[in-house]
């Protein structure tokens, strides 16, 4: 279908992609919200320190149950991209509504996520874990697949751990809603 062609009375008119089409379609779709933590790195042979980092991930999903695998994926121009890009270990946490303050303190850009942020302790592999989750998955990357602007990280969940009970967040035209 070309952008001349009209379809008939009632029928769904497409229209080529661009962003903004894009962005504007999808925005209005309700996702989960998951904040996904990665260890640092220290400074050694003339490779500078990367501190933990932290964001947050629309795009967390289950994948398989046999092997367990789940996904998410994050921009490769994000602040997070180089520790989520050498992170062998990460940890998927799942908040309650109410806890958005929490999940959007963390994933702030251009700061030390965790420098001044009481509420959360090393976990295994050093892995940053944040205290009061609905859950928290400790998980080992198994791949790291390009896509677009984008890198789609799949990853085998090691350990579980379910925190208190409540409905997730889910982000909603740009605003954290109440599922």
């Amino acid at each position: 279908m070309t952008t001349r062609e009209r379809p008939a009375t009632g029928a769904t008119e497409l229209r080529p992609v661009d962003t903004d089409l894009l962005r504007a379609l999808l925005h209005p779709q309700a996702a989960t919200v998951a904040l996904v933590t990665t260890p640092g790195r220290a400074a050694r042979r003339g490779r500078p320190a990367l501190p933990p980092a932290a964001f947050t991930a629309t795009s967390f999903t289950a994948v398989s149950l046999e092997p367990p695998l789940v996904s998410f994926s994050l921009a490769t121009a994000s602040s997070s991209w180089p520790a989520a890009a050498r992170a062998e270990h990460v940890a998927v946490h799942l908040f309650a509504a109410g806890q958005q303050d929490v999940a959007r303190a963390l994933a702030a850009g251009g700061v030390d996520r965790f420098a001044a942020r009481p509420g959360w302790s090393p976990g295994p592999f050093g892995v940053p874990l944040v205290d009061g989750a609905l859950a928290v998955l400790l998980c080992r990357v198994a791949h790291r697949v390009p896509a677009g602007d984008h890198a789609v990280v799949i990853a085998t969940p090691l350990a579980l751990g379910a925190g208190r009970d409540g409905a997730p967040p889910a982000p909603h035209r740009g605003a954290f809603s109440a599922v």
